[in-house]
């Protein structure tokens, strides 16, 4: 069930469209800043955190992620003292998630809104001593025709294009490791689904992969599938979309998640369909307004719901009257019957981008 609060007087509504683009319930967190009762915590925090820069990004060009989650924020001061370990290069993820209550977790729909994956590439329109605004072309946005949009740690992206390999290898288990170059293929960093690197060679049970700034790590053959670049790792089709999909049921709700770690309902639908190679709008709003109309729903299609004549959430049909969705802060990936309050109430229509 959905929680509904009052918005703080400060929220504009063109602020509030744009929150509720992203999915999850039509709710915003009345939880002060910690900057308002801890003055300076947050910008000394922030600093700390973001100390390294990286005098080879420029403004206008391209860059590439180089941990294994970025978050992208709202401004360089969004970021709280607990979002510190979400700061760091190597990133502190998992470390992050356990530290946030669930007021900061609710919180984020106000500071954060996407993520962008180890090796995604993005575009710098900004830079500042210790940040980067950058767009990520790869997730079409009502908010920027050039990809979504948001501030990240510079320390957290690399200028150095990936290597140009015939073969990339996907991430298609929830997460895996990156591992040592040696014998002992020691653990090194955790990665998500959906992370895309070119691989160099073949080593046994592992493939050698390069991973942004050219340093050389193995992975797994049994976490990953290898294709050809600009191909989809996952063959696309409704068994397929459904079966990916599944494979995140308990993994916890995270507003802006578009990961392993923690996903939102349309980082979910983005998710799955990304690797199947098929491109749909990040939010749950504009992915409501692309695609095929249906009236007839299978399964793979993207469900909508509106409050207020606003899409705020989505899910994907399973068939036989179930669908699946990540719900809201609190919760995790579940299947539920299509006919279920409060959603079905709500149910704003369905769009098809398998044809």
């Amino acid at each position: 069930m959905f929680v509904h609060r009052t918005l703080p007087r400060a929220l504009t509504a063109a602020a509030l469209a744009l929150a509720l683009a992203g999915c999850g319930s039509a709710t915003h967190s009345t939880a002060p800043s910690p900057a308002a009762t801890h003055p300076g915590l947050a910008t000394t925090s922030v600093a700390a955190a973001t100390r390294a820069t990286s005098p080879a990004l420029a403004k206008g060009a391209s860059a590439w992620v180089s941990v294994a989650v970025a978050r992208l924020w709202q401004s360089p001061t969004s970021p709280w003292p607990v979002d510190a370990p979400a700061l760091r290069a190597p990133v502190r993820f998992r470390a992050w998630l356990g530290a946030m209550s669930l007021s900061q977790r609710r919180a984020l729909d106000l500071r954060s809104d996407t993520e962008a994956l180890m090796g995604d590439r993005v575009r710098v329109v900004r830079l500042l001593p210790h940040w980067a605004k950058v767009v990520v072309p790869s997730q079409p946005s009502q908010k920027d025709p050039r990809g979504y949009p948001g501030w990240v740690p510079r320390r957290q992206l690399t200028a150095t294009a990936p290597a140009s390999t015939p073969t990339v290898a996907t991430v298609v288990a929830r997460t895996a490791w990156l591992r040592a170059d040696d014998s002992a293929a020691q653990r090194l960093t955790e990665i998500s689904f959906g992370t895309d690197l070119p691989v160099v060679a073949r080593a046994g049970d592992y493939v050698r992969v390069t991973v942004p700034g050219g340093e050389v790590r193995r992975l797994a053959t049994s976490v990953v599938s290898l294709h050809a670049p600009g191909q989809p790792a996952l063959a696309p089709g409704r068994t397929a979309l459904t079966t990916t999909a599944k494979s995140f049921l308990g993994l916890s709700y995270l507003w802006g998640g578009l990961s392993g770690f923690g996903i939102d309902c349309s980082g979910l639908t983005w998710l799955d369909y990304r690797v199947h190679g098929i491109r749909i709008p990040r939010d749950a709003l504009p992915q409501s307004r692309s695609g095929q109309v249906v009236t007839t729903r299978l399964p793979g299609d993207l469900l909508f719901y509106a409050s207020g004549g606003l899409v705020h959430h989505v899910s994907m049909y399973l068939g036989d009257g179930l669908m699946i969705h990540a719900p809201h802060t609190g919760d995790v990936v579940r299947i539920a019957s299509f006919a279920a309050p409060p959603l079905r109430s709500q149910y704003a229509g369905a769009r098809r981008y398998l044809g």
